[in-house]
């Protein structure tokens, strides 16, 4: 049967999603691997997880690849906005990965490959296939799916995770940091914090199975009622 492997947010644990790949029985010509955004900031490793991530594309038949609202802010900071948000939360140490420090000036920015460029701008905002639908923060409710705000997609929180709203399908996203993965109804949420101190988390469909890893720094706490960017 083919399974499909949604991973959570990475955010630079380069070392966690090593780890958790090695536990994955993924066949590579017929399973399908989904990411769910933020690959990049606040962990030490972006560019290597980056440069796995398209290492896996590279010799998978089916893998996702969609955008978090970390992706979107460093590419408004390539485009020369919110200079001052994006090295703030999280984009210094991403930025530090490939070499880039302070001033942040063009020729330092040109460190970055091309091909890491393309990969962020390529990056998709959602994903459905027969059973689920898949995004990297959650969906408005009473718009469909192709009418989407990309604020909703990328950025939401309450809204979304206070609704029970039916999309037709259980919808799986990550963005917001949890103990555990949150399962309900209708939606299925596998943020579980690795760059916080938690666990990097895979959902393993059909099955409904997760497979998870520790994440950096394991012995740190920061769930509380705080939600991140």
């Amino acid at each position: 049967m083919r399974k499909t492997f949604v991973i959570g947010d990475i955010h630079g644990c380069h070392g966690a999603l090593i780890k958790l790949l090695g536990q994955l029985a993924v066949d590579p010509r017929e399973d399908c691997v989904i990411f769910l955004g933020d690959y990049i900031d606040r962990g030490p490793d972006s560019k290597a997880v980056v440069d796995e991530v398209l290492r896996l594309r590279k010799q998978l038949r089916h893998c996702i690849t969609l955008m978090g609202n970390h992706e979107e802010m460093l590419l408004r900071f390539l485009a020369g906005h919110e200079r001052q948000l994006f090295p703030r939360v999280g984009g210094r140490e991403t930025l530090a990965s490939y070499g880039v420090h302070e001033p942040y000036d063009r020729h330092a920015l040109r460190k970055i490959p091309d091909e890491h460029c393309r990969f962020f701008e390529e990056l998709l905002t959602c994903w459905e296939d027969d059973n689920y639908i898949y995004v990297h923060a959650g969906l408005q409710p009473g718009v469909h799916l192709s009418q989407q705000p990309r604020e909703w997609l990328l950025w939401a929180r309450e809204d979304y995770l206070g609704s029970d709203y039916d999309f037709g399908k259980p919808v799986v996203s990550g963005h917001t940091p949890c103990r555990q993965p949150r399962v309900e109804k209708n939606k299925l949420i596998i943020d579980t914090g690795a760059v916080y101190g938690g666990r990097l988390t895979c959902l393993v469909l059909p099955d409904r199975e997760f497979v998870q890893v520790a994440g950096r720094d394991a012995g740190a706490t920061f769930f509380g009622q705080q939600y991140f960017l």
